[in-house]
């Protein structure tokens, strides 16, 4: 039987939705949790997890609240946790503050927890209700659930087009397609994700440095280059900044042994290599975002080009989708497209995406597309 909330109650989780949100970009690979806590209809306390390793967000609500937190109503964005891990369970900080009751937006299904943190609340004595805007509470930390249930990172490929859908012209021209709004928008993504990845073809055409400037930093994004013949330039950006910010290669074993000095050198300059399975004698994708996961590589984001977004697509590995579209016209038959791969045969193979934001991001408009629901998603892992 569905539990019924009221609007109140509906708008202190709202709130703790919104207070985790500020977590984004510090507390990966962990979760995004928020905490509101209600007395006599009153709150009295709000945290939130700030960052990997610090208080959680019921910690922090909780010594922000003192004395008034007992008898007291907790309404937090994921089942708090009953084990320890760099933090203590804070199951057992709500009882010992003598909390009333704990509503949760949606349970934790790590296997250490996976209801634990519930039944133990519920045998110290606090009710417990679970269900409150649970969807909204999966769609915030979808990177999470994918790092865990499907063992890679959350994927957003992301591309700038003209309206008629080319990414550079014929002469491969792409700079700049987009607009200063939108080039500011994707350096503030850039500052919050674990990894950006191009193909070579990228780094030997544009030579991109791939950071985040002048706006503020969450984290520092390795920076991630699909070349199954290491054909990377030792005097690419990418490898002479390497010291400074991390540059991963994503390689194969035959190119290792065939190009065994150049991959020597790129070490020496600070370029870490990771040998994957191949696909068609190229990196296999899948196998490079497992390696990702297990470094806990929690939001992915691929820039292009044309090749790699098209084989994200074609494999179904990209989770979501922004696309900035600007009011052009480029032309041509040998401009770049930027999906690019083999594409959909037939209409009935190309499905209308319903979970979309279409925004205006000044002379662009901007697609957001979701392209796997966050409610499949149905694991979780650890808060540490």
């Amino acid at each position: 039987m569905s539990i019924k909330f009221t609007a109140a109650e509906h708008g202190y989780m709202r709130r703790a939705l919104q207070l985790a949100r500020r977590g984004r970009g510090r507390v990966e690979p962990n979760p995004m949790v928020g905490c509101v806590l209600v007395k006599r209809g009153r709150v009295v306390a709000e945290g939130y997890h700030h960052r990997y390793g610090e208080a959680h967000a019921e910690i922090e609500a909780l010594q922000r609240a003192g004395r008034n937190a007992r008898g007291a109503t907790a309404y937090v964005t994921l089942e708090p946790c009953c084990h320890h891990g760099k933090t203590p369970p804070c199951s057992e900080a709500l009882m010992a503050a003598g909390l009333e009751r704990v509503v949760l937006a949606m349970r934790d299904p790590f296997p250490e927890v996976n209801g634990r943190g519930i039944r133990r609340l519920r045998r110290g004595g606090i009710r417990v209700q679970t269900g409150l805007r649970e969807v909204e509470a999966r769609e915030l930390n979808a990177p999470f659930l994918t790092l865990v249930t499907r063992k890679r990172p959350y994927v957003i490929v992301k591309w700038a087009q003209s309206i008629d859908g080319k990414i550079a012209t014929r002469t491969g021209d792409s700079r700049w397609i987009s607009s200063p709004a939108s080039r500011k928008l994707v350096h503030r993504l850039r500052a919050r994700v674990d990894g950006i990845l191009v193909g070579v073809r990228t780094v030997l055409t544009d030579d991109p440095q791939l950071t985040a400037r002048d706006v503020p930093l969450r984290c520092t994004a390795a920076r991630i280059v699909l070349d199954s013949r290491l054909r990377i330039p030792l005097e690419a950006a990418l490898v002479t900044s390497a010291g400074k910010v991390p540059t991963l290669v994503l390689t194969t074993d035959d190119a290792l042994v065939r190009h065994a000095r150049k991959a020597n050198d790129l070490r020496r300059a600070g370029v870490e290599i990771l040998a994957c399975k191949t696909r068609g004698g190229r990196v296999d994708l899948r196998a490079g975002l497992r390696k990702l996961g297990k470094r806990r590589f929690t939001n992915l984001l691929v820039e292009g080009g044309g090749a790699v977004l098209g084989a994200f697509l074609d494999q179904k590995l990209a989770d979501e989708a922004m696309i900035f579209t600007s009011p052009r016209l480029i032309g041509g038959d040998d401009a770049v497209s930027a999906y690019g791969g083999s594409g959909v045969a037939h209409m009935a193979g190309a499905p209308v995406h319903s979970h979309f934001k279409i925004s205006r991001v000044g002379t662009d408009v901007l697609y957001r597309l979701r392209l796997r629901d966050p409610a499949t998603e149905a694991n979780a892992a650890p808060r540490g």
